[in-house]
C-alpha cells in the first residue's frame, strides 16, 4: 500500500497580476516533514493556502490520497489541520473555552486541559486570552495540535512568538507527528535541526518545471 498522502501536479499561484510561481509539482508522503523556503513575498503563504484549500490555484491540481481534492475536498477537510498567520483565537474567551470550541467541532485524542498542560499554559485555563502574553497567545493556538487527529498539518510560521522552551516543544511534537506517519508542512525563518527535513524552496520553481530535494 503505498504511504503517498498528497500529490501537488504543476501548480501556478498568480496574485496581482504577478505570477509568484509556476509548474510546482511534488510528491509528498506520510511521515514527511517539509519546510516551505523563500524570501518575503515568493508565495510561501500562498501555497500553503491553496494546499489547505483556502485559496484556488491559478493552475495545476491538488491528489490527497490519489484523488483530485474536487472529489475528495470533505475528507481532506477532516484529515488536515491550517494554523495561519493569525491565530484563530478569540481573545475574549479563556484559553480553555478556545478549546473546547475546537474540540467540540471533531474527534479528538487528548483533552483540552491537558492540552493546554502540555504546551506550558496550566494554571491558565480560566485566563481570557487577552490577558495571555504574545507568546501565552500563540501556544493557545499550538494547543490544538496535540488534540487533532488529523494526519497532515499544515503551519504558517508555527513558531512565531514563542520562546525557545517552546520552540523545543513544537519541535518534539512535530517530531513525534512524523513518526506516527504524520504529514507536516510549514514555513519558518528558522533552520530546524529536525532529522530528514525537506526544503521545498519556491524561487527554483519557474514556468518550466520544478522538483522537492
Amino acid at each position: 500500500m503505498s504511504d503517498i498522502l498528497l500529490e501537488l501536479d504543476h501548480l501556478a499561484c498568480e496574485r496581482d497580476d504577478r505570477l509568484l510561481f509556476a509548474n510546482l509539482t511534488a510528491v509528498l508522503s506520510a511521515g514527511d516533514l517539509v519546510q516551505i523556503l523563500g524570501p518575503n513575498g515568493a508565495g510561501k503563504t500562498s501555497l500553503l493556502r491553496i494546499i489547505a484549500g483556502l485559496t484556488p490555484a491559478t493552475a495545476g491540481d491538488i491528489r490527497y490520497l490519489g484523488q483530485s481534492l474536487t472529489r475528495s475536498r470533505w475528507q481532506f477537510a477532516q484529515d488536515n489541520i491550517y494554523l495561519g498567520h493569525l491565530a484563530g483565537v478569540k481573545r475574549s474567551l479563556t484559553a480553555l473555552e478556545n478549546l473546547q470550541w475546537f474540540a467540540a467541532q471533531q474527534s479528538v485524542q487528548t483533552d483540552p486541559i491537558t492540552a493546554l498542560k502540555l504546551v506550558g499554559l496550566k494554571g491558565y485555563e480560566d485566563t481570557t486570552c487577552d490577558q495571555l502574553s504574545a507568546g501565552q497567545f500563540r501556544r493557545v493556538a499550538l494547543a490544538r495540535l496535540h488534540l487533532t487527529k488529523a494526519k497532515i498539518w499544515i503551519l504558517d510560521e508555527p513558531f512565531t512568538a514563542i520562546d525557545k522552551s517552546g520552540v523545543e516543544m513544537l519541535e518534539l511534537l512535530i517530531k513525534q507527528h512524523q513518526s506516527q506517519g504524520g504529514l507536516t508542512l510549514l514555513t519558518s525563518h528558522q533552520d530546524l535541526p529536525i532529522p530528514g527535513i525537506k526544503h521545498l524552496q519556491l524561487t527554483d520553481f519557474c514556468p518550466e518545471s520544478g522538483v522537492i530535494a
